[in-house]
């Protein structure tokens, strides 16, 4: 019987050894860093931790100074539920803008509460208000986050929440706001 002969390689042994090696030692490495990367998400992500005064950017308040601003401040809750955790008051950075609170923790974003805003510009005649509490509220989403607006008071009130921020937020300031500011009419006019 005649013998076949072995097929030939189009690579020398010694460089189809290399080439394999190579190929080990790439796949070992990227396991490995992604060992030691994967586990530090807190480290590679400095917003997972959140510690020191909210710094907040300004926005146009014409009546944040007002005597009804100053009265809901003053009434609103230390602390708020959301969603299952208790928040408690953040300090602001400074300088920080007139009619502002924040609520928060180290793990959450912060839950905003503006008071004395300009009427939004989203309130049109069809706008599709929520009454909370009494309270009646228009709200603009922003991809991980609302901002809630109150159209119904002497002052226009914006709360924003993250998306995981639950209802109790929105729950808290309208018992507040309701028991805090007089009802009126919602101008959808501008």
């Amino acid at each position: 019987m005649a013998q076949e002969p072995e097929p030939a390689s189009l690579l020398p042994r010694p460089l189809l050894v290399v080439a394999l090696g190579l190929t080990a030692l790439l796949v070992v490495g990227v396991a490995a860093a992604g060992l030691v990367l994967g586990g530090r998400d807190d480290a590679a992500d400095p917003s997972a931790v959140r510690t020191g005064p909210v710094a907040l950017v300004p926005v146009p308040a014409p009546e944040a100074g007002s005597a009804e601003c100053a009265a809901l401040l003053g009434a609103l809750p230390a602390q708020l539920l959301s969603g299952g955790v208790t928040l408690p008051r953040r300090e602001l950075a400074t300088p920080a803008p007139a009619g502002a609170l924040a609520w928060g923790d180290e793990r959450h974003e912060p839950v905003v509460l503006r008071c004395g805003l300009d009427r939004p510009g989203d309130l049109t005649p069809t706008s599709q208000l929520r009454v909370i509490s009494d309270v009646q509220w228009l709200e603009v989403s922003d991809g991980g986050s609302a901002t809630w607006y109150v159209v119904d008071r002497p002052v226009y009130v914006a709360l924003t929440v993250p998306s995981d921020a639950g209802t109790g937020p929105l729950q808290d300031v309208s018992t507040t706001i309701r028991d805090t500011l007089a009802k009126g009419p919602v101008d959808t006019k501008g």
